[in-house]
């Protein structure tokens, strides 16, 4: 049996119909079912259903996004740094294998060498290495506690996509913004995402820190681009002048835009497809939801 924590959430939910769809066995768990960041009551409900994996999607994010968190920080880093260190005791002490969501988030651009930021290199937009957000600065802590913890996988999703009507959808945001920001960045196809993460415990890959995104990355134009191309839309998309300009007039916090190289995941069997490959299928199930 599959465990799901924060089943109800964006993530978590997307982790509950994949298993709905492929038949797999599954619980899924919100706190208004356990208040699973108490350890005595989360290791008890474990002990008790003995779950073959565990799949942590809970976490905190801020709504509407993570400005919200600079106003909200014990709940932030409950949620981001301290809950996971929690259940890295509690699935040790029951030996559960587990995985954890993090975020690309703890990153800001290329590496000097012009790759993409690989799992060995430290986080740049963190607490130890500001300018960063609050949200960033406490999932770069959760990877901190999360380091060496054993039968633990550490997947990095960044900036979320797929065909589907959500304000969390990357693609949908692009469409309802008045102004955008262009920049680089890798991005996670959702429903690909939770596929390859679950393929990691049945491929029997190595447990550690996987950059889950797809190949290659994007700058903002290019997928405003793709969008009129695909019939999605003929919006005449308006940029802010620059980071700068974005930060006066739309933001509270620093915003992370970065290039994630996936070569480990790829290697390891539950590599994602290229970036475009994967936003351009998005972007034709979305014209057939709009066509008459």
């Amino acid at each position: 049996m599959i465990l799901i924590l924060g089943s109800a959430g964006y993530l978590g939910s997307t982790f509950v119909n994949h298993c709905e769809r492929n038949a797999m066995e599954f619980v899924g768990l919100s706190r208004s079912d356990v208040d699973y960041t108490n350890r005595d009551s989360l290791f008890s409900f474990l002990q008790e259903n003995q779950p073959k994996i565990l799949i942590n999607a809970a976490g905190y994010t801020g709504k509407p996004n993570v400005d919200a968190c600079e106003s909200d920080k014990a709940n932030c880093l409950m949620g981001n740094a301290v809950f996971p260190g929690i259940l890295r005791e509690v699935c040790e002490d029951l030996r559960i294998p587990w995985g954890h969501v993090s975020s690309g988030c703890i990153y800001s651009g290329r590496r000097s060498d012009g790759r993409g930021w690989t799992e060995e290199d430290p986080p740049n937009f963190s607490f130890r290495s500001p300018p960063c957000s609050f949200y960033s600065g406490t999932k770069a802590l959760g990877e901190e506690i999360l380091d060496g913890a054993e039968s633990c996988f550490v997947w990095r999703l960044r900036i979320p996509f797929n065909d589907k009507a959500s304000p969390r959808n990357y693609l949908r945001k692009l469409l309802n913004y008045e102004h955008l920001l262009e920049a680089e960045n890798s991005i996670s196809h959702l429903d690909e995402f939770v596929e390859k993460c679950l393929g990691c415990f049945s491929k029997e890959v190595e447990p550690g820190i996987y950059n889950m995104t797809n190949q290659g990355s994007i700058f903002t134009s290019q997928v405003t681009t793709w969008m009129k191309e695909e019939g999605v839309s003929n919006k005449q998309f308006s940029y802010f002048q620059d980071e700068t300009d974005f930060m006066h007039r739309a933001a509270i916090a620093h915003r992370s835009n970065c290039v994630l190289d996936s070569t480990k995941a790829v290697n390891a069997g539950v590599g994602m497809r290229p970036v475009e490959e994967a936003v351009r299928e998005s972007l034709r199930h979305m014209k057939l939801e709009v066509t008459p």
